[in-house]
C-alpha cells in the first residue's frame, strides 16, 4: 500500500518534472562520462593485454648490427629469460607510382617452418609465404588498405641496395605495430610506412644474414626485472654492434597507446565530478525552494504525528529518485557510448578483436557519487525541517528585514521604470541566491569554453608545428651517418632551393631514477628550416655549451636549466655523456633534446656527420626530385611536410582524439540544462508575485520582463565567471589529452570563449521563451492561492 507521503512524492515529481528532468540530465551526463571513460580505459587495457599475450609480444627487444645465431642461445640462458626468438630486420624502400616518393618500410623475418615463438602475426587474409619462396611476402594490412593493394599484387622494394620484386600472399596485423610509424618519425600514416614479413632464409640472404640475426626478442618470467636482462644482453651483444636493448614500455607503439590510456584516466578523474557537483548545487536550490514553499505542509505533517525524520526522508527520497533515475540513464548511455567509441579505437589501433570490459565499480562509483553529491546538496536544507515545530511551521515566515539594506533600486528610480526596479530590488535582496544561479550557469559556460579552447589548441598545434617551426617542404633521412658533402649532392639537385642538416643520435637520457628513450638532435647554430622556439614563440639559437630540452622532456626528467643529465648514446661506440641543461624549448610534437651540430660531434668524438636534411624545393619540379631520390641508395626515405601535416590532422580529428567531440556535445547539453533549470526555479519561486502583477494591471510583456530580466542579469554575471572558470579548466583538460607524442598548448582562445558565451545566450533565450510560455498559460487564480 502506498503511504500518503509517497503519494505526495509522486505529485511533487509531476509538479517539478521540468526541473527534475534538467537535473537528471546533468547527473546522467556525469555518470555517462564516468562509465564511458572507465569502460574505454578498461577495454583498451584488457584488449592490449589479451592481444600481447595471445600473439606473444616480447618483453625485451635487442637490436644489433649482425650477431651470430649462437648468441641467441647465450641470451636464452640468462636468469629470468623464458623464451628467445632471433630474427632478421632490415630497412627497405617500396617503389610507388611515378611521381611519388618511395615509401619507407621495415622487413621482418618469419621462421622457415611454423610460426615465431615471439611477436607472432595475425593473418587477416591470404596465406603465409611458402618455405623456400624468396619472392613472397605478407604485408601489413593498414598499408595495403591505404594503398588499395590486394592479395596477388606485386610490389618492388629496394633492400640492401638491390631492387627486388615480391608477390603479396596475405595481409596481417601485429601487436608490435598497433601504432605504425617510420623510424625517426612520430606521426603515423598508413600510406607512408609499410611492414612486410618474409621467410627467414630469404630475408637473411637479402641482408647477408645467413647464420646471423639483427634483432633478438626476449620473453621474461613473471617477476623478472627487465633492466637486469637488458644490461646482461647489452654486455653479451656489445661486440656485435648492439644499439641498446629496451623493454616493452619503450616500444613506440606501446608507448603511444599507454599515453592514450593515461590521458583517459586523467579525464575520468576530473571531468565527471564537475558535472555531478553542478547537479548537487541545482538540487540544493530546488529542495530549498520546495521546503520554503511547503512550510505550512511540513507543519501539518508534524502536527498529524509524522516525525522530523519521516518528513525529512520524504524530501530526501525526492532527491534520491532524481539522482537514481539520472544514474540509471547515465549508466545505460555510458555503456552505449563506450561500446561505440571502443569500436573506433579498435579500428584506429588495428586490434583484430575487442575485449569490451565494463568495470562494475564504475556503476557503483557512478551511483554512489551521484547519490552522495545529491544528498549532500539537500542535507543542508533538510536541517531546517528538524528545526520547524508544527506551531512555527504553520505560521507564515517572518518577513525579511530590508530596512538596513541599501535600496539600489530606489536610488536609480530616476532612470529605471517600475519593472526594472523590481528586477534590481530582487537581485539586491537575494544576492546569495542570484550568485548561486550565476555560478551554476558559469560552470556550464566554463565546460563549453574549455572544450572549445582545447579543440582550438589542436589547431594551434598544427599551425605552429608546420608553419612556425617547420618551414621546410621535405625531410630526407639517410641510411646511415653521412659526411657533410652528402648535403652538396642534395643541394645540386635541380629544384632544391635550400638544404639544412640534422644529426640524430639515439640516446637514453637519465636524471637519477627518471629516464626517457629518445634522441639528441644536432642542429645548426641558427636553424632556418626547422626552428626551435620558446614559450613566447621566439627562436632559440643552438648554443655550444649544452642541451636544450623540450619542455615536455624536461618535465619527464624533472630537470630545469642549470641541472645536469646523463646521456647514454645508443650507436657507434656508445659513449655515456654528462651534459648540462642550458635551456628549454616549446615543442608541440615529440619530446626531443637539441644540441648545436658541431658541439654534438665533439661530444661524440667523431667527425661532423649528418643523419638527414630539411629541404625547400621548387613545387614545379617535385616529380623530378622524387625520381632523383629514388635513384640515391644512401637515402632511407623522404617525407613531404604536407603529408606529415595531413597525417597529424587525421590523428587529432579521428580515433582517440574524437573523444573531445563527445565532451563538446556533453558540455553543450549540460549548459542548456543548467540555464533552463535556473529559469524554471526563478519561475517557480515568483509565480505568485507575477500572477499578482497581472491582476494589478501589468501587461504580459511587463510581467515577463520582471522574470526574464532576472534571468538576463544572472546570465550576464555568469559570463565573466564562466570564462575565468573555462580558462582554468582548459589546463586540466589539456593535461589529460597531451602526450609525449603531441602536446596541446593551453592558450586563451577568444573565438572559443565567444562561441561558448553565444551558446549560453542562446540557451538563455530559449529557456526564457519556454518559461514565458508557461507564465502566459498559468492559471492566475490558482497561482494566487499559493502561499510562498
Amino acid at each position: 500500500m502506498v503511504s500518503p507521503l509517497d503519494r505526495k512524492l509522486f505529485r511533487d515529481l509531476a509538479r517539478i518534472k521540468g526541473q527534475a528532468a534538467a537535473i537528471g540530465v546533468v547527473i546522467a551526463l556525469g555518470v555517462m562520462m564516468l562509465v564511458m571513460m572507465t569502460g574505454l580505459v578498461n577495454t583498451l587495457d584488457e584488449t592490449r593485454r589479451a592481444y600481447y599475450d595471445r600473439y606473444r609480444l616480447a618483453d625485451v627487444f635487442a637490436p644489433v648490427t649482425r650477431a651470430p645465431e649462437r648468441m641467441a642461445d647465450r641470451i636464452a640462458a640468462l636468469p629470468g629469460v623464458a623464451a628467445v626468438q632471433s630474427r632478421v630486420a632490415g630497412a627497405a624502400l617500396i617503389d610507388m607510382a611515378k611521381g611519388e616518393l618511395p615509401v619507407r618500410a621495415q622487413a621482418l623475418s618469419l621462421p622457415d617452418i611454423g610460426l615465431p615463438r615471439l611477436n607472432d602475426i595475425f593473418l587477416t587474409s591470404g596465406r603465409l609465404p611458402e618455405p623456400g619462396r624468396s619472392d613472397e611476402i605478407v604485408l601489413l594490412e593498414g598499408f595495403a588498405k591505404a594503398r588499395g593493394l590486394k592479395s596477388g599484387d606485386k610490389i618492388t622494394a629496394t633492400m640492401n641496395g638491390a631492387k627486388r620484386q615480391f608477390r603479396i600472399t596475405g595481409f596481417a596485423q601485429s601487436p608490435e605495430f598497433l601504432y605504425s610509424t617510420a623510424p625517426g618519425e612520430i606521426v603515423p600514416d598508413d600510406a607512408r610506412f609499410a611492414v612486410f614479413w618474409m621467410r627467414r632464409a630469404a630475408l637473411g640472404a637479402a641482408y647477408d644474414m645467413e647464420g646471423a640475426f639483427s634483432e633478438v626478442l626476449v620473453a621474461l618470467t613473471r617477476g623478472t626485472n627487465p633492466q637486469s636482462v637488458i644490461s646482461a644482453a647489452d654486455l653479451l651483444l656489445a661486440p656485435y654492434g648492439a644499439a641498446g636493448a629496451y623493454d616493452l614500455k619503450d616500444l613506440f607503439s606501446n608507448r603511444f597507446i599507454s599515453e592514450e590510456i593515461r590521458g583517459l584516466r586523467v579525464s575520468t578523474a576530473s571531468i565527471p565530478p564537475i558535472f555531478l557537483g553542478v547537479a548537487a548545487f541545482l538540487l540544493y536550490i530546488v529542495i530549498s525552494r520546495m521546503v520554503r514553499a511547503e512550510r505550512e505542509q511540513i507543519g501539518l505533517l508534524k502536527a498529524f504525528g509524522y516525525t522530523s525524520w519521516e518528513v525529512s526522508f520524504h524530501y530526501l527520497k525526492l532527491v534520491l529518485v532524481i539522482a537514481v533515475l539520472g544514474a540509471i540513464v547515465g549508466s545505460i548511455a555510458g555503456v552505449a557510448a563506450g561500446s561505440s567509441l571502443a569500436v573506433v579505437y579498435q579500428l584506429y589501433y588495428k586490434f583484430p578483436f575487442l575485449v569490451f570490459t565494463i568495470d562494475p565499480r564504475s556503476f557503483v562509483i557512478g551511483f554512489g557519487t551521484s547519490i552522495l553529491t545529491a544528498s549532500v546538496g539537500s542535507l543542508f536544507v533538510l536541517r531546517g525541517v528538524f528545526k520547524l515545530t508544527p506551531a512555527v511551521a504553520m505560521r507564515p515566515p517572518t518577513p525579511p528585514d530590508y530596512s538596513r539594506a541599501f535600496d539600489l533600486a530606489g536610488a536609480m528610480k530616476r532612470w529605471l521604470d517600475q519593472p526594472a526596479r523590481m528586477v534590481l530590488r530582487r537581485i539586491s535582496r537575494y544576492p546569495g541566491r542570484m550568485l548561486g544561479a550565476s555560478v551554476g550557469i558559469a560552470c556550464g559556460l566554463g565546460l563549453s569554453a574549455a572544450t572549445l579552447t582545447m579543440m582550438a589548441g589542436f589547431d594551434t598545434t598544427i599551425d605552429l608545428s608546420f608553419t612556425v617551426l617547420d618551414r621546410s617542404d621535405m625531410t630526407v633521412v639517410f641510411t646511415d651517418k653521412q659526411p657533410p658533402k652528402a648535403l652538396l649532392e642534395l643541394g645540386r639537385m635541380p629544384g632544391v632551393l635550400h638544404v639544412e642538416p640534422i644529426r640524430v643520435a639515439s640516446a637514453v637520457l637519465r636524471n637519477g631514477t627518471y629516464s626517457y628513450r629518445g634522441s639528441i638532435e644536432g642542429r645548426p647554430e641558427l636553424p632556418v628550416l626547422n626552428r626551435v622556439i620558446d614559450t613566447d614563440f621566439r627562436q632559440v639559437p643552438m648554443r655550444r655549451e649544452g642541451l636544450i630540452l623540450s619542455q615536455t622532456l624536461a618535465d619527464i626528467l624533472h630537470v630545469t636549466p642549470g641541472d645536469w643529465i646523463e646521456a647514454e648514446i645508443r650507436e657507434g661506440r656508445r659513449p655515456v655523456l654528462r651534459l648540462p641543461v642550458i635551456g628549454t624549448a616549446q615543442t608541440l610534437t615529440g619530446a626531443p633534446a637539441y644540441m648545436e651540430l658541431g658541439a654534438l660531434s665533439r661530444a661524440l668524438q667523431e667527425p661532423e656527420q649528418v643523419s638527414g636534411a630539411y629541404l625547400t624545393i621548387d613545387a614545379n619540379r617535385t616529380e623530378q626530385i622524387f625520381e632523383r631520390i629514388k635513384g640515391m641508395p644512401r637515402i632511407a626515405g623522404a617525407t613531404l611536410k604536407e603529408d606529415a601535416r595531413n597525417a597529424l590532422v587525421e590523428i587529432m580529428n579521428t580515433g582517440p582524439a574524437s573523444v573531445r567531440f563527445v565532451m563538446l556535445a556533453v558540455a553543450a547539453v549540460i549548459t542548456f540544462g543548467i540555464v533552463y533549470n535556473a529559469a524554471r526555479i526563478a519561475l517557480a519561486e515568483r509565480m505568485r508575485d507575477l500572477a499578482s502583477l497581472r491582476v494589478m494591471g501589468f501587461t504580459s510583456g511587463e510581467t515577463s520582463f520582471v522574470l526574464l530580466g532576472e534571468l538576463g542579469a544572472v546570465t550576464l554575471v555568469a559570463l565573466p565567471l564562466g570564462s575565468a572558470l573555462g580558462y582554468g579548466l582548459t589546463y586540466l583538460m589539456v593535461k589529460g589529452f597531451s602526450t609525449d607524442i603531441y602536446q596541446i598548448p593551453a592558450v586563451f582562445s577568444p573565438s572559443s570563449h565567444g562561441t561558448a558565451v553565444l551558446a549560453v545566450l542562446v540557451s538563455a533565450a530559449i529557456s526564457g521563451w519556454l518559461v514565458k510560455r508557461d507564465l502566459d498559460r498559468a492559471d492566475l487564480v490558482e497561482a494566487l492561492k499559493t502561499r510562498e
